[in-house]
């Protein structure tokens, strides 16, 4: 399965989101896709007044904006998505 970032053109939230989404890439445990919701007429209702959101194919689970880059980290932990932040003696 994946991650799903709803998202649109022209949407300076999205962008936020990609922003704190593209240092994590390379630890995501799945993978991670953007979804132009104005090609749907689903996802536009479903997510026209509530992008950018964050899907987990898996279990559904959505996280909404706004979010930070640490409350982030912690939605994609607790769904098995991230490699746990290693100690900095192993770095």
């Amino acid at each position: 399965m994946a991650l799903v970032l709803m998202s649109t053109e022209a949407c300076h939230l999205c962008e936020q989101a990609q922003a704190l989404l593209l240092p994590l890439q390379g630890q995501l445990s799945e993978d991670l896709y953007l979804d132009d919701i104005a090609y749907s007429d689903d996802l536009l209702n479903r997510y026209g007044v509530r992008i950018p959101v964050l899907l987990h194919e898996t279990s559904g689970a959505e996280l909404d904006w706004p979010f930070d880059a640490a409350t982030l980290r912690h939605w994609l932990q607790q769904r098995g998505c991230l490699a746990p932040s290693l100690p900095s003696e192993f770095l």
